[in-house]
């Protein structure tokens, strides 16, 4: 027979305070932020809820509090990708990590009714803010015509973010600088979409670092994320204008760039270096394992989390520097 639960009751603030040893009173002052806890006390009821498994009512919290301790994220169409869907997973990590809730809403298209659709779902969620993971530019101009009635903060991967971008130049600038390092002087930058804000500027500091090195950089014509027009592009180049090496937009271009070589019976590194951007979970088992930019994802999901926490609580929460990428070097470059 299955056992009846209907009448278990879930610990509450009072079962708190009896295993942390204190007040109902302080029990609610932690969960409200309030200052006057001692440091020592504040953790005592924190590892009381964690053992208790206590998870505070939100309704009771919005009516001492006006707010719902919660974040909306507001998501483009394009957040299956793995840029986007790596922000996605950074910023509700990081918005666990300081206390809130999260709920997310998908907009069906770029459409400014579908992303005025989406907002309205969170705003009847009674989030506290919203961050916008808006990566193409076509979203963010329609982002621009909509009025958000709670503090809300824009995550992209380049532009006008102040600290709230990974450093897409920069990391483009790294790739190159690798490259001639290792002798090479035609470099192919194989071209992500130039509606997304990280294939311009990825595309602009390739162009900047070949020109710095004095060393010829050819861009192709764009491609869309996906290992198939990476495939497609690369045969265009490979065995003519004496390139050796590949400069992809992202991994999985990368990929195809690689398959595209290995048809073309090109030694992968001897004949043909490649390196990619993302360092996605499978680019250490590309063949050969890819070299790569990496982004970290988790530092812009912390700061974007501190920023709108910041609005909402009417601190101001600046970063001077953008997020910085790094090399990971394998055996592709």
């Amino acid at each position: 027979m299955a056992e009846d639960t209907s009448s278990v009751r879930l610990p509450g603030v009072r079962e708190v305070a009896a295993v942390a040893g204190v007040s109902r009173q302080t029990v609610s002052r932690v969960l409200n932020d309030s200052p006057s806890i001692r440091p020592e006390t504040r953790e005592r009821v924190l590892a009381a809820m964690a053992e208790l498994r206590f998870r505070p009512n939100r309704a009771a919290r919005m009516l001492t509090t006006a707010r719902s301790r919660t974040i909306g994220i507001l998501a483009s169409s394009a957040s299956s990708l793995y840029g986007p869907a790596s922000s996605l997973d950074a910023v509700e990590n990081a918005a666990r990590e300081a206390g809130y809730f999260v709920t997310v809403a998908h907009a069906g298209s770029s459409e400014r009714e579908d992303i005025l659709a989406a907002l309205d779902h969170l705003v009847e969620q009674s989030v506290d803010g919203i961050v916008v993971i808006a990566p193409q530019q076509r979203v963010q101009e329609a982002m621009a015509t909509v009025s958000f009635v709670v503090p809300a903060v824009a995550l992209h991967g380049a532009g006008d973010g102040g600290g709230l971008v990974v450093d897409q130049a920069e990391g483009a600038r790294m790739a190159v600088r690798h490259l001639v390092s290792r002798g090479h002087r035609t470099i192919l930058h194989v071209c992500g979409p130039l509606d997304w804000a990280e294939a311009r500027a990825r595309r602009e500091g390739f162009l900047t670092e070949a020109a710095a090195a004095g060393v010829e950089g050819i861009v192709s014509a764009e491609g869309d994320w996906t290992a198939a027009s990476g495939a497609q592009i690369a045969p265009q180049f490979l065995g003519q204008s004496g390139i050796t090496a590949v400069f992809s937009s992202n991994d999985q271009m990368a990929l195809g760039v690689l398959h595209a070589a290995r048809k073309a019976d090109l030694r992968l590194p001897g004949d043909l270096a490649v390196v990619g951007f993302d360092d996605i979970p499978e680019a250490a088992f590309f063949a050969p394992p890819l070299t790569t930019v990496r982004q970290d994802f988790a530092e812009l999901g912390r700061r974007t989390v501190e920023r709108l926490v910041g609005l909402i609580e009417s601190r101001e929460i600046a970063f001077a520097e953008p997020v910085a990428p790094s090399l990971v070097v394998r055996e592709s470059a």
